[in-house]
């Protein structure tokens, strides 16, 4: 079974919180090996007065790599590195912390647990207060 449909279902989840403005941040860790690629950092930035982008920040052991995608885009961006090399997507809201997991049989779960942070992301804060979302 694919674990594509249920990653979906969380980066649906990844949407919501940005336009209610709970977003705080989102991580993919655990890699299976060692590998080159260490994380996946995932944030909005404003761009201009009236819009946003999703920075992506794509660590290495020895750089990093940022580029900037539409809220649309960012899921075909971040899916393929699901499985390869990441086993785990943190999403940390104002109000819970959603964890999607690949098990050793590369069959995925969501966890739900209590939110890590009090408050969102400072550009989503400031994105509310413009109107953008």
């Amino acid at each position: 079974m694919s674990f594509n449909p249920l990653f979906a279902e969380f980066w649906n989840k990844v949407t919501e919180s940005i336009h209610d403005g709970t977003y705080a941040k989102l991580t993919l860790a655990k890699t299976i090996g060692d590998t080159e690629l260490k994380n996946i950092y995932v944030r909005p930035v404003l761009e201009g007065e009236i819009g946003f982008k999703m920075s992506v920040i794509a660590r290495y052991k020895t750089e990093e790599i940022e580029s900037l995608h539409t809220l649309e885009d960012t899921f075909a961006v971040l899916a393929p590195y699901m499985n390869n090399p990441f086993l785990k997507a943190l999403l940390f809201t104002t109000e819970n912390d959603l964890t999607f997991k690949l098990n050793k049989k590369r069959v995925g779960t969501i966890v739900e647990q209590a939110p890590t942070f009090k408050n969102a992301s400072d550009v989503v804060i400031e994105m509310k207060e413009k109107g953008i979302i």
